[in-house]
């Protein structure tokens, strides 16, 4: 294999040596963590089944079709990555060996940009969802329904689908990497190379941030709603509660796959090589993103958070009823900052009806601070 004229492309001229180090993983830590993620995903599957059946809510509907595409992805990128490192670490096979061809490594490939870019580009169309689902509730009710939201799914699938398929007509390219478990883009000096590696990380780092800037729009939106007349608004406790699961989901990401794109831009712009070890580890880091994201639905439910405080006032059954200092650092965080925003847009006689009803006791079931109760 050391004449480079008779050595697949995916085999030849990688940026970092490539070695075959059957023993260098451990199998049952593949095997735990790839069973772990494949069993959460089908529990929140379930799950998410149950409650789009339940769901008479429009809003929260559409969110679940947008939770299920990110289940049913992380999922399938589970299963199909940890199938070809289970077989290499229970067979030994040497890839150069069995797929001269590179088929199989070019598969592996693909499913690794693809199952990395989904999780982001859904998190980023969910975040546009709610942002529009909140700052514009009725333009949205009248134009979206489950049949485009369906279909908002499949054209994220198809943009990640497109850009994992650019390598097979020559624009970038997948190599295997060390141990020899799996495949890989190639980070290279080489245009191609080098343009493909900086497309990945910039498309992923793009959708984290319109991710952050769309969250944090929705979840000011949301505060305004709970500072302003409160009692005229309709009920926000499903927005409450699908934006924690938003933020949470945008958080895992962040966390999982941030360093990996970084390291990936910083890699390819030197262009003079990198540490496997360090490509190793943000890849791992990446992976966990797919066993975490379904705990966020299965646990950050209000039928779950109710279980965990059952003493809480479920008269409003409001999930900012759970988190009673959580709530009062919202209402002054709004009253210092969003005040001055409010106050022209708030009557001067509700504000006297607001101030006349402050008091250092608990607030009254009719303080605007409080969300609705609509389940």
């Amino acid at each position: 294999m050391t004449d480079s004229n008779h050595t697949p492309s995916c085999y030849a001229n990688t940026t970092t040596p490539y070695t075959y180090a059957p023993h260098m993983g451990k199998v049952y830590l593949s095997a735990t963590f790839s069973i772990l993620g494949l069993i959460s995903n089908l529990v929140a599957f379930i799950v998410l089944i149950k409650s789009c059946k339940q769901t008479q809510n429009t809003s929260r509907s559409f969110f679940l079709i947008f939770l299920g595409g990110l289940v049913v992805t992380d999922f399938m990128g589970l299963l199909v990555t940890s199938s070809f490192v289970m077989s290499f670490y229970v067979t030994y096979v040497d890839w150069r060996l069995s797929d001269p061809t590179c088929r199989f490594c070019n598969f592996m490939g693909m499913s690794m940009v693809f199952y990395g870019l989904c999780p982001l580009l859904l998190g980023a169309t969910m975040a546009i969802e709610r942002f529009i689902g909140i700052k514009y509730p009725f333009a949205r009710s009248s134009r979206l329904s489950k049949g485009r939201t369906v279909s908002m799914v499949l054209l994220v699938w198809f943009i990640a689908g497109s850009i994992s398929f650019l390598p097979l007509t020559g624009f970038g390219s997948y190599h295997i990497q060390t141990p020899g478990s799996w495949c890989f883009i190639n980070i290279s000096s080489k245009r191609g190379d080098w343009a493909f590696s900086l497309l990945f990380s910039l498309v992923g780092l793009i959708s984290i941030t319109a991710s952050f800037l769309l969250n944090t729009v929705s979840v000011v939106t949301l505060i305004k709603v709970c500072r302003g007349a409160g009692r005229r608004q309709r009920s926000r406790d499903h927005e409450v509660e699908m934006m924690v699961q938003l933020i949470l989901i945008m958080i895992i990401a962040t966390v999982c796959w941030c360093p990996l794109l970084v390291f990936i831009a910083q890699a390819a712009l030197a262009g003079n090589g990198f540490q496997m070890k360090q490509l190793l580890l943000w890849i791992r880091f990446a992976t966990w993103n797919q066993i975490l994201d379904p705990w966020v639905y299965i646990l950050f439910r209000r039928s779950v958070l109710k279980r965990v405080n059952p003493h809480a006032n479920w008269s409003r059954t409001s999930v900012v009823s759970l988190y009673p200092s959580f709530h009062e650092n919202i209402c002054r965080f709004t009253t210092s900052s969003l005040g001055s925003n409010l106050g022209s847009d708030v009557p001067e006689n509700t504000k006297k009806s607001n101030v006349m009803s402050t008091s250092p006791a608990t607030p009254s079931p009719s303080s605007p601070c409080l969300v609705g109760s609509e389940s």
